[in-house]
């Protein structure tokens, strides 16, 4: 059991992982809406108390861990398209980066009662370490 109150300030600790049928990089969509399937969001035990309040229907922002990425790119052809001119990779949604944080908007299908999440649609590979959920925000009153 991970002791949630005792965390070193700059360690990511996983609060899940992504269940996906994605199982090769080269089958992942660049983007979700570009094909990507439902996939199931497995929450480590120790922080599903942090899942109350999610339920269907809600749209929320999973942070993932790219933990495949090459961390040494500093720039690169958009879309790995070699026709596309040079960028920096900050400009770019490349998992390829220094600190290869994800960002997928995805839809809550259903909240399993072990704390799974199925969720859609989301690009990551199966195994993808998630570190974090947010909500997306509709207005400027929302938490």
């Amino acid at each position: 059991m991970i002791d949630v109150d005792h965390l070193d300030p700059y360690l990511l600790q996983p609060v899940g992982i992504v269940r996906s049928k994605l199982k090769r990089l080269e089958d992942c969509p660049l983007q979700g809406w570009e094909g990507a399937p439902n996939a199931w969001v497995e929450i480590d035990p120790a922080f599903s108390d942090g899942l109350d309040g999610i339920t269907p229907g809600l749209e929320v922002v999973l942070l993932t861990w790219f933990h495949k990425a090459r961390r040494n790119v500093l720039k690169l052809h958009p879309r790995n398209n070699p026709e596309n001119p040079l960028r920096g990779v900050f400009t770019t949604r490349s998992p390829d980066r220094p600190n290869p944080v994800g960002l997928h908007r995805v839809e809550v299908l259903e909240v399993d009662v072990q704390g799974w999440l199925r969720v859609r649609p989301l690009e990551a590979l199966d195994g993808t370490p998630i570190i974090d959920i947010k909500p997306v925000l509709r207005k400027s009153l929302d938490v």
